[in-house]
């Protein structure tokens, strides 16, 4: 019996009894886009918030006994329609405002030591960042965009330009200016703790508890601004430790917006034809079909958590999959063995359960069976 008990605690248990209760509230495919459209743009239900008070609460109240999960409904892969990848143009679009500022090519050799290998902070196959400090003694991070031909950039450069004009948020990355003498550069805010991965990752150091779970909060924040605050819906495709930059209050802003999409009101997905984004943090449906939606975001955030209770990286020197490592151990919900050793017990235990169990769900093998960012962003807040 208390075996049983346990297991209803567990996030399996959690998962199945949504799954239960919710195989005859699935969705039609009969469904009009309408319909679809209202019931992901609608607010998280009463029933999700009650859920997760429940478990803040600590209730002794079994699980099964309680309204299933209302994750969301949208259509499965198999059944959405193939739409282009491409979005309508907008007439409206402005791409460069005005407090943003041109920066010539001698001021970002000057603030970058000429590019110096030094200053390099980071690498991935379309672009280079590079730590810099401006004259003024502000530090930067300037992107420096390199794959292709010059029409490949320009393109790239104006489309990133295009999402983050768009963009604005206490969570996402702020762009002060840009270059185009000598290549395409984007200029942003850089804080003296850099981005999360070369804070969590440090040999020797350990990131308190408290400040994991404010990234957690923070990122999940940003996300649901992405997903569903802003004058678009915005797919960033690209969520890691790398991408989130960190203020000097440890608030973590989401940046590198060269993947991200753009996905109309009446669309469910993008098809997308070429391989892009982080291994250890693409959605198995990406992998298999190329499909980008909101979901994609949802599973790389919860390898971001797993990160950030683990110490974990998302794929280990050995090339391991952390979501292949943490599985078992979320399933049999064995916390002891998920917890970062450094953190020494020094955590809230009830914060920790409630990622954990978050992790869990936004890294479901079947996008349906993942939470919203916004259903994600209330379990552990």
């Amino acid at each position: 019996m208390e075996k049983e008990k346990e297991d209803a605690y567990s996030p399996t248990g959690v998962l199945e009894d949504y799954l239960k209760n919710t195989d005859s509230d699935s969705v039609s495919t009969k469904e009009s886009t309408s319909e679809i459209k209202d019931q992901h743009f609608s607010k998280p239900p009463s029933r999700w918030a009650g859920f997760v008070q429940l478990l803040k609460t600590k209730s002794k109240r079994h699980i099964g006994t309680l309204h299933p999960l209302n994750l969301s409904k949208r259509l499965s892969s198999s059944m959405r329609e193939n739409v282009a990848a491409s979005p309508p143009a907008d007439s409206d679009l402005n791409y460069f405002k005005p407090h943003w500022k041109n920066f010539t090519l001698s001021q970002l050799q000057s603030a970058t030591n000429n590019f110096c290998h030094e200053n390099l902070i980071g690498k991935g196959g379309y672009a280079e960042v590079y730590k810099g400090c401006l004259r003024d003694g502000q530090l930067v991070a300037i992107k420096k965009l390199t794959k292709g031909s010059q029409q490949d950039r320009i393109g790239d450069f104006l489309a990133e330009l295009g999402i983050m004009g768009h963009v604005n948020h206490p969570n996402t990355a702020k762009l002060i200016g840009y270059g185009v003498d000598g290549g395409v550069h984007l200029v942003l805010e850089l804080s003296p703790h850099g981005s999360l991965a070369s804070v969590l990752h440090a040999t020797g150091r350990r990131l308190d508890w408290s400040i994991r779970y404010k990234v957690a909060l923070g990122t999940a924040e940003g996300l649901v601004y992405l997903h569903e605050g802003g004058q678009r819906r915005i797919i960033h495709r690209d969520i890691k430790a790398a991408n989130i930059l960190l203020t000097k209050d440890f608030e973590p802003q989401i940046c590198d917006f060269g993947l991200a999409k753009w996905l109309p009101e009446h669309w469910t997905h993008h098809t997308v034809s070429t391989f892009e984004g982080t291994f250890g943090y693409l959605a198995p449906e990406f992998l298999m079909h190329g499909i980008v939606d909101e979901k994609t975001d949802v599973f790389a955030f919860g390898v971001l958590l797993l990160e950030l209770i683990s110490g974990r990286r998302a794929l280990d020197y050995s090339q391991q999959s952390l979501v292949m490592w943490a599985k078992p151990l979320l399933k049999k919900n064995d916390i002891r063995e998920l917890v970062d050793p450094s953190l020494l017990d020094d955590y809230n235990s009830l914060q920790m359960n409630l990622m954990v169990l978050s992790a869990f769900l936004c890294v479901q093998q079947s996008s349906i069976r993942r939470p919203q960012m916004s259903q994600a962003r209330t379990a552990i807040s």
